[in-house]
């Protein structure tokens, strides 16, 4: 088979496209010929050799990815046999090797791929649309709130305005540049604003009429872009943290305040990655990824994605690390 591997931690430029053994399945285990694999920010920090919510691979060369959609073609010893033929996604967890176009996983992770979804959305849904659906275990929404998502051109953000949109809420995206705040507006946010122009917070104040606030914020940004976003927040405001990947002069840094500012102010923060997220979960998250596959194949939810060859990791995760994306970042075999 094809991969791509990794083996020296550095630039992008360290992603190999290479020709490899072809995995087997262990007991309990299945093969998917991979059709689609899901890229993550996390995987360029991992690259790198840096520590996050995975730990870094013990030893290279490894081949990243963690996200896989395709068809069964193959079963270890003790694996249901009905599953071979089938259309399955699964969440690879700590074992990486997605970025492949075979890779292999536990039969429990399995789902079907419902009908009507391709394995790109199915990819999507099993990372993106469950770390979405997590994060909005944290906060009930409705027509009354005023909901400002940032990044909202990305994979998360993209699920977040539809999702707020469809619980009636008035719903502002934040993106940057041209190009994506026409994708965030096409998406059903009733404003999009480019945050990279000075101007843009008095932008979301004319929208609101002087008379209403942000009552929901949800923040993947950080820094200097965040602090204005809680600015436009009203009293009993909520600021819902799940990342801080911006580029600004201070984005890239988590916004954080004391719990007398919090007072002062009258909002609450929440940073909901993390144990925080599993444990609002009741440590099910399997339970979120069958939520969200149930949602997109409602058309609930319809995810963004961009899709690069699995040839071109290196490019995908060049335009992760530069915000050149939009949606979910797939690799196709």
């Amino acid at each position: 088979m094809h991969a791509i591997r990794l083996h020296t931690f550095g630039p992008a430029e360290n992603l190999a496209y290479e020709q490899t053994p072809d995995p087997r399945p262990a007991p309990g285990q299945v093969r998917i010929a991979v059709a689609a694999a899901g890229v993550h920010l996390l995987d360029t920090a991992l690259r790198e050799g840096m520590k996050g919510p995975f730990p870094a691979p013990a030893e290279l060369p490894t081949i990243p990815g963690r996200e896989v959609a395709g068809t069964v073609d193959a079963l270890g010893e003790g694996a249901d046999p009905a599953w071979l033929g089938k259309r399955v996604v699964a969440h690879l967890g700590l074992a990486p090797g997605g970025y492949a176009e075979l890779a292999v996983v536990d039969a429990a992770r399995l789902h079907a791929i419902p009908p009507g979804l391709d394995e790109a959305e199915a990819v999507a849904m099993i990372g993106t649309g469950r770390t979405t659906l997590g994060i909005l275990q944290f906060t009930e929404l409705g027509p009354d709130d005023v909901v400002l998502v940032t990044a909202a051109a990305g994979g998360i953000g993209t699920l977040l305005v539809q999702y707020a949109k469809n619980a009636g809420a008035t719903v502002v995206g934040l993106a940057g540049g041209p190009a994506k705040t026409a994708r965030v507006e096409a998406n059903g946010a009733d404003l999009a604003v480019d945050y990279t122009l000075p101007d843009w917070p008095d932008r979301v104040r004319a929208h609101l009429g002087g008379t209403r606030h942000a009552t929901v914020v949800f923040d993947a940004v950080g820094g200097d872009t965040a602090r204005a976003t809680v600015d436009l927040l009203g009293k009993g405001g909520r600021h819902v943290v799940y990342g801080w990947a911006g580029k600004g002069i201070h984005d890239g840094e988590p916004l954080t305040y004391t719990d007398e500012e919090l007072a002062e102010r009258g909002i609450v923060s929440l940073n909901v990655l993390g144990p925080a997220m599993i444990q609002k979960a009741g440590g099910d998250v399997r339970a979120l990824e069958l939520a969200s596959l149930a949602e997109a194949a409602a058309g609930r939810l319809r995810p963004a994605v961009q899709r690069f060859p699995l040839a071109e990791a290196a490019a995908a995760h060049r335009a992760l690390e530069t915000r050149g994306t939009t949606g979910k970042v797939v690799l196709i075999p």
